[in-house]
């Protein structure tokens, strides 16, 4: 199956992320805290604690605050009490966006939230109104070069759902969230190391954006993941 040229796209948010790596210990600290409040704190029974850990692991995160955080989700030490929220709304030239939080505080945070998209030109919009057009799914991207007919046989055999073949070359492999761990090992059996391997809302539908409307949309998204109740945030917006 082909898909769209996204090579750029991604490489371009992957380092974006990066250069906000400070602020990954706090989002991920958060995520094992509210995943093993809510299926324990083992990692073996519990897929969305082993993830937020291989997150802890890819940060470099010293391992006695993944104890800790574990500690406080399972209720082991005393700590703030997160809620998960999720916000949908529109950006520029009506792109989809949705934004994923854990917060203490639900005013403040959809204050913040409003106000960000407000300030940069999107509308907060209600539930349901965008989330349609995104599949919650497992994600892995392979580098242009990368041997299709190889991906195709390890993640096929492994459960995958789909294997896309983008336009400039870069490889992605779709899976169910719950069949993630399993894709990513025999992904990694076989000696391929994709570029970007998440659990994510991944747009069905593609709103290119370029020039001025492309930088608005930038500034968008920059201030939304600036929030510190923020998580996530994801977009059909392809800037180019």
């Amino acid at each position: 199956m082909a898909g769209h040229s996204k090579w750029a796209n991604i490489q371009h948010r992957k380092g974006r992320q990066d250069e906000k790596r400070g602020r990954i210990f706090t989002r991920v600290i958060k995520e094992i805290t509210v995943a093993a409040k809510m299926g324990g704190g083992d990692p073996g029974t519990n897929p969305r604690l082993r993830l937020a850990m291989d997150k802890a692991s890819d940060a470099n995160m010293p391992k006695d605050k993944v104890v800790d955080a574990i500690k406080r989700g399972t209720g082991q030490l005393e700590g703030v009490e997160y809620e998960e929220i999720r916000y949908e709304g529109y950006g520029i030239g009506g792109a989809a966006v949705i934004v994923d939080c854990m917060t203490d505080n639900r005013t403040r945070t959809v204050a913040e939230v409003r106000h960000a998209f407000s300030k940069h030109g999107g509308n907060l919009g209600t539930d349901g109104s965008v989330a349609f057009m995104f599949k919650h799914c497992g994600q892995f991207v392979f580098a242009p070069g990368t041997s299709e007919d190889k991906v195709m046989e390890a993640a096929l055999d492994a459960g995958a759902e789909d294997v896309i073949t983008d336009d400039d070359g870069a490889i992605e492999v779709i899976c169910g969230p719950n069949d993630f761990q399993g894709v990513k090992a025999a992904l990694e059996k076989a000696g391929l190391k994709p570029e970007i391997a998440e659990v994510t809302m991944r747009a069905s539908t593609d709103s290119e954006l370029s020039g001025e409307d492309g930088a608005k949309m930038q500034k968008l998204l920059d201030a939304l993941e600036s929030l510190d109740d923020v998580q996530e945030v994801y977009t059909n917006a392809v800037i180019s």
